[in-house]
């Protein structure tokens, strides 16, 4: 895919920022004063031991990231609380020192807080890492798709094409409709290893078979019986569908016996329990 139109399934709409209705949740009281932004040279900010992370692996790799890929448009202003004339940064410090590594970002916007004491500091810094929100999986990938991601664009086509409906959030109560996906992962990992055709093939098969969700297991187990050699041809796609139609309960608890005895992952004993009963729902 060229990037310039995206898949039906990519539309999406904007709608204002609203307040929700919270009557009964009582207001916090708002202090007389409001962050301040400075500008101020990266390699000047400093970091408190006391409660802020070490540098892991993890990282170090996000900062070589941010050194490799900086950009204005993907930038959140460190959050610093001036001490003494010193700039603790309570928030952002690989954003911080990534600035610092680039070697060519002379000047960065902070938002400067008032914070007295270490442990308003400290407390600061745990709810920036507590009280946030983990973008899933799925709501990356509709946000790449929207940004004109190819691998994104790619699966959102192969996903359209086969029947699938990649959700941004689970239903309410997990009650999937028919074709409804959340396991971008594991589809991005058949696009990788099979392609376009063969992932399309992969979700047909699950379609067809009335799957709710288009899980990963059941993802992993029909690629497994259409493309590894231990039963490539041996099982026709029809088939298969046909017996994840015609007893999902059953492949489900007789997969989960035969891995806990087999020691084997999941996917793998639901493809032997489907092949395993491929002369079932015939016609």
């Amino acid at each position: 895919m060229d990037g310039t139109s995206l898949p039906a399934t990519a539309i999406v709409s904007v709608r204002p920022v609203a307040a929700l209705d919270f009557p009964d949740l009582p207001r916090a009281e708002v202090p007389d004063w409001m962050p301040e932004v400075r500008l101020v040279k990266p390699a000047e900010l400093v970091v408190d031991e006391g409660y802020q992370r070490g540098l892991s692996d993890r990282s170090i790799r996000l900062i070589r990231k941010i050194v490799a890929e900086w950009s204005w448009l993907a930038f959140k202003p460190p959050i610093v609380v001036d001490v003494g004339g010193l700039l603790h940064v309570i928030d952002g410090q690989h954003t911080a020192i990534g600035a610092v590594t680039h070697g060519g970002i002379p000047l960065i916007p902070v938002l400067v807080v008032r914070a007295e004491a270490v442990a308003e500091r400290a407390s600061a810094f745990v709810r920036h890492n507590r009280d946030r929100i983990q973008v899933t999986a799925t709501q990356l990938h509709v946000a790449l798709v929207a940004a004109g991601d190819e691998d994104a664009l790619t699966m959102a086509q192969v996903c359209e094409r086969a029947g699938v409906k990649i959700l941004k959030n689970p239903p309410p109560f997990a009650r999937f409709k028919p074709g409804e996906c959340m396991a971008v992962t594991t589809v991005q990992a058949v696009i990788n290893r099979r392609h376009a055709k063969g992932a399309r093939e992969v979700l047909e098969v699950c379609v067809k078979g009335g799957a709710a969700p288009v899980g990963a297991i059941l993802i992993r187990a029909v690629e497994h019986l259409l493309f590894d050699k231990e039963y490539k041809g041996q099982i026709e796609p029809d088939r298969i569908s046909a017996l994840i139609q015609a007893m999902p309960e059953q492949i489900e608890s007789e997969a989960k016996r035969f891995s806990a005895e087999r020691k084997v992952p999941l996917w793998r004993a639901t493809a032997s329990v489907i092949f395993m009963n491929r002369r079932k729902a015939r016609g």
